[in-house]
């Protein structure tokens, strides 16, 4: 069914760039219709009505029109702007990595609503979460769920044989694990430990309430995160940005002895 010449949207603004003296082009993600781009007139004016109701990182209801390739922002509405994280820098850092990957996984046009609602609620579980870390790995094994590169987490890549519990090897290339006797069939691999492939089945099933019972040391963390993050990373074919900024954050709180 064709979307009306004029009509109105739930969505969440991904990022934005000045177009002209006074406009900008907004990414929007929104529940049915996927990622699209709009137009918000004269919004960079001191007396515009749009103002922070299209800002990054805000969930707003607005009123698009259709245009030749763009949308037209006429009407917007805050519904959260997760004020709680804006106030601090290292969560709103947190909150642009979600975002950013959002953005860089997805297409236009391209209905997901299981990645709206994975995006919105992982908002939501970031100003109150106490392991952030443990929040990202979820939200990324499920953007790869969504999206359809869910790794192979149960059998061996290469000879298919179910994995024993014993340590394996994750490929990025591959698109999972290996056994240790075909480990050497992917040029580039990464030990993966019992409780790695545990705790990332666990993750995969995707139930946040169940995962965020985990207490994660700071050696299976790092595994985790090397996994997956080198995964997201070989898909892309670049580093996510926001995530090196993570990285120089926690570098600095490193140094100063903040927790």
């Amino acid at each position: 069914m064709p979307t009306p010449k004029t009509y109105k949207t739930e969505a969440i603004v991904l990022k934005h760039i000045d177009l002209g003296e006074a406009d900008r082009i907004i990414t929007l993600y929104t529940p049915n219709l996927g990622k699209i781009r709009a137009v918000a007139k004269g919004v960079r004016r001191a007396k515009s009505r749009l103002g922070g109701h299209v800002e990054p990182l805000t969930n707003c209801s607005l009123m698009l029109s259709r245009g030749r390739n763009l949308e037209i922002v006429s009407q917007g509405q805050i519904i959260e702007s997760f004020l709680s994280i804006r106030n601090d820098l290292q969560r709103t850092a947190q909150a642009l990595y979600l975002i950013e990957l959002t953005d860089a996984f997805t297409s236009e046009r391209v209905e997901n609503y299981p990645v709206y609602r994975l995006l919105i609620d992982s908002l939501h579980l970031l100003s109150r979460v106490p392991n952030v870390e443990l929040l990202f790995r979820f939200f990324e094994l499920q953007l790869l769920e969504h999206m359809g590169y869910r790794p192979q987490l149960y059998e061996c890549l290469n000879c298919k044989v179910p994995l024993a519990p014993v340590e394996n090897y994750f490929s990025a290339s591959g698109g999972g694990v290996l056994c240790p006797n075909c480990a050497h069939t992917e040029p580039l691999v990464h030990p993966l430990s019992v409780d790695a492939l545990k705790v990332m089945r666990l993750m995969q099933r995707g139930d946040y309430s169940v995962a965020s019972r985990l207490r994660l040391n700071s050696g299976l963390s790092l595994e985790l995160e090397r996994a997956i993050k080198g995964y997201v990373r070989y898909l892309l074919e670049r580093d996510v940005k926001s995530a090196r900024f993570l990285d120089r954050l926690k570098k600095d709180a490193a140094e100063m002895g903040v927790a």
